[in-house]
């Protein structure tokens, strides 16, 4: 009796250590304890002749109702987890487990000699300078930062009605299959109808290519376009992971002037094969090119025979004045290729973007992302192509819209109240600002100062092409904070600021 006591009570030990629920996770209690017991399972935690614990027994352990216990229990024996035998009790099914080579940690490291690895990787993108935005932001009070969103103005509820709408038989039975390199017609079809003409841009079903995001089609464009001695057009400040791209391809990587009407058109310009420019929401400065300059722009690519790539991003949240057509719907000679992507609206981890070019161009751009990914996941592409059919993305902008423009409104208020003269408004919205303060600030050394007091911010130094970058600027973004935030983190930015002065 004793013996089977001290057994009994080493079992409870052992269940309490693989069995223990949190209310802190984001997910039930019936997912929490599946997950934990496939877990034990796959580890091999759990001895496989000793029943588990009863469903009454485990519920009392965990101070949960007995149900929930049933049914987890219950999802794992239609699994193939577990058996139940009458009277006995609930078991590990033994040929889950078959099939698996057993691993045996080795109990010293190998020392044979490693590989070279500096001989074989041909270039080291680590080494390049990039964005880098803590992943913990959420966590911090003053995240002024752009390219992330507010959880909370994320669409919850009708994105779940998607979700749902999505797990019908025949949804589930067209994204399934292997479609080589096709994309979802229905998202294809939504873009026709409710993305490009929003921006004033026509394209036929073969003028359209799904991407992994925006930055995908310009890495595949690079791939397809650029040689080691191409010329390629940047703005300068522009776009860090366009010019990181276009660096691994060619040296020849120009910078262009901008001014408070985008790119400078000039022989510069003219000198390239390929410009890319923002022309809608310049990256980082905002500045929104006029419908002169962009007739220009496209005049000087047909005499001096040179494509352009559109990056439209923040196209659709605009909320200062009246649209300016996209550069594409001007483009008459088919020398634009339009980017686009639904990061700024719906959601940046989705990583659903677009490519609108010639077809021939198209063609090409479809084989190699084949070569890459295939496509993009078919089950992503049709929750977004419903998301579109429902009109909730219409919506979904509307509301962005109008918060956007409280926020850019406080900030820049409080840019004004406390930084006089370090900023302008934004002309066409978006979703951020750009600071230029005294040259003495070293803006680097603020945003570290600044993330010590719970306050994030984009050192400007990053969007620079030269190799001595000024040092004076930064980017501060709304999209990911409260209305009521923001004063209160301005001012205390500003306070460090006047530290450094």
């Amino acid at each position: 009796m004793r013996v089977k006591n001290q057994h009994n009570q080493q079992e409870k030990i052992m269940w309490r250590s693989l069995f223990e629920l949190s209310n802190n996770r984001k997910m039930s209690y019936q997912r929490q304890l599946r997950e934990m017991i496939v877990t034990a399972i796959l580890d091999k935690k759990l001895p496989l002749e000793i029943p588990l614990p009863s469903s009454r027994e485990l519920a009392r352990h965990l101070g949960i109702a007995r149900n929930t216990v049933v049914l987890a229990y219950q999802q794992l024996i239609d699994e193939g987890y577990l058996i139940s035998r009458e009277r006995s009790g609930y078991y590990i099914d033994q040929t889950f487990l078959g099939g698996r080579v057993n691993h045996h940690q080795a109990s010293e490291k190998l020392n044979d000699v490693q590989p070279d690895w500096n001989k074989h990787i041909k270039y080291r993108p680590s080494q390049q300078q990039n964005i880098v935005k803590p992943a913990d932001w959420q966590n911090y009070s003053y995240p002024f930062l752009s390219g992330q969103l507010d959880p909370k103005l994320f669409p919850v509820s009708d994105w779940r009605e998607c979700c749902r709408q999505a797990l019908s038989v025949s949804d589930i039975e067209d994204v399934t299959p292997d479609h080589i390199d096709t994309d979802d017609p229905l998202l294809i079809e939504q873009i026709q109808a409710r993305i490009l003409p929003r921006r004033g841009v026509w394209a036929s079903r073969d003028e359209i290519l799904i991407t992994m995001g925006a930055q995908q089609a310009v890495y595949i464009l690079a791939d397809l376009l650029i040689s080691k001695d191409s010329r390629i057009g940047m703005e300068n400040p522009g776009y860090t992971d366009a010019h990181n791209i276009f660096s691994l391809k060619s040296e020849q990587v120009i910078p262009l002037a901008i001014d408070n009407e985008g790119v400078v058109p000039g022989p510069d310009m003219n000198s390239c094969e390929f410009v890319f420019v923002t022309p809608s929401h310049q990256s980082p400065t905002t500045s929104t090119m006029p419908l002169a300059r962009r007739k220009q722009l496209l005049d000087d690519a047909e005499k001096h025979d040179f494509l352009i790539i559109e990056d439209d991003y923040e196209s659709e949240i605009n909320f200062v004045g009246e649209p300016t057509p996209a550069l594409k719907s001007l483009d008459k000679h088919n020398r634009v290729i339009y980017i686009g992507s639904l990061s700024k609206t719906l959601a940046p981890g989705l990583r659903i973007g677009y490519m609108i070019a010639s077809k021939e161009l198209i063609a090409e751009a479809r084989a190699l992302r084949r070569l890459m990914i295939r496509h993009p996941a078919t089950n992503n592409q049709r929750l977004v192509a419903l998301f579109l059919s429902m009109g909730h993305h219409d919506s979904l902008i509307h509301r962005l819209s109008e918060t956007y423009r409280e926020r850019w409104q406080v900030m820049g208020d409080a840019l004004n109240k406390y930084l006089p003269e370090s900023t302008r408004k934004p002309s066409f919205g978006g979703t951020s600002y750009w600071v230029e303060l005294p040259p003495q600030v070293d803006t680097r050394e603020l945003k570290k100062r600044a993330r010590e007091v719970s306050i994030l911010i984009e050192s400007g130094d990053i969007w620079f092409m030269e190799d001595n970058p000024p040092q004076n600027f930064f980017r501060l973004g709304y999209s990911s904070i409260a209305s009521n935030r923001i004063e209160s983190g301005i001012k205390l930015l500003a306070a460090l600021i006047k530290e450094m002065l």
